[in-house]
């Protein structure tokens, strides 16, 4: 609701460029010397820049839009191709996550659940150890995350793409999108937890 409320309210004021944002991601990337595509993707903020083919997708509500909002989330798309290019290890170290993430959120569960329901602690504890891979994965994505919105603030600022007065809207909305990662991680920390707990494995579980 957040991001979504603050891309709303921000989407409202078109730039004084005139620009679209997919014209501004094209043009930092050809800036940087990269040669990364940029299409279109259906949906609603389903934004992303893909490493395996280098492309920046930018969705229905972004891609062709002048506003304030949406020039923000393409030039933090277009940050997450600048890391891809140098190297950047959180973002090495996530994409090489992402197969065993998806796994481990998916099947950890079932080995949670099984566990319970069959009163055998090493499948409980065998769930755990999947789960904390997309733990580890939330975690990793911190630092991907505040490193691009970082980047695309700078590359907005001095490359005249908005104006001095127009950056601060660009960098609430891109905090805002910052910040449901920071909780998503915390949720799967404080949930690794207390899984902990109840195994045994860290405290006592009858507390």
């Amino acid at each position: 609701f957040k991001v979504k409320g603050t891309f709303r309210k921000f989407d409202k004021f078109a730039s004084r460029s005139g620009l679209a944002a997919d014209e501004v991601a094209r043009d930092i990337l050809r800036r940087g010397g990269l040669s990364v595509d940029v299409e279109h993707v259906g949906g609603d903020l389903t934004d992303h820049y893909d490493p395996r083919d280098r492309t920046l997708r930018l969705s229905d509500s972004v891609y062709g839009n002048r506003s304030l909002a949406a020039i923000g989330v393409a030039a933090h798309e277009a940050g997450h191709a600048f890391q891809h290019a140098n190297g950047y290890v959180p973002l090495t170290l996530r994409t090489n996550l992402v197969p065993v993430a998806n796994i481990g959120s998916k099947l950890s569960w079932i080995l949670i659940l099984a566990g319970m329901f069959l009163g055998s602690m090493g499948l409980f504890q065998l769930g755990i150890a999947f789960f904390s891979f997309a733990v580890l994965f939330s975690l990793v994505t911190l630092p991907v995350e505040f490193n691009a919105n970082s980047q695309a603030i700078r590359i907005l600022a001095d490359g005249g793409y908005l104006t001095r007065e127009e950056v601060p809207a660009a960098r609430k909305v891109l905090n805002a999108a910052a910040l449901t990662y920071l909780a998503s991680a915390l949720v799967a920390v404080l949930e690794l937890l207390r899984m902990l707990i109840m195994s045994g494995l860290l405290g006592n579980s009858d507390d």
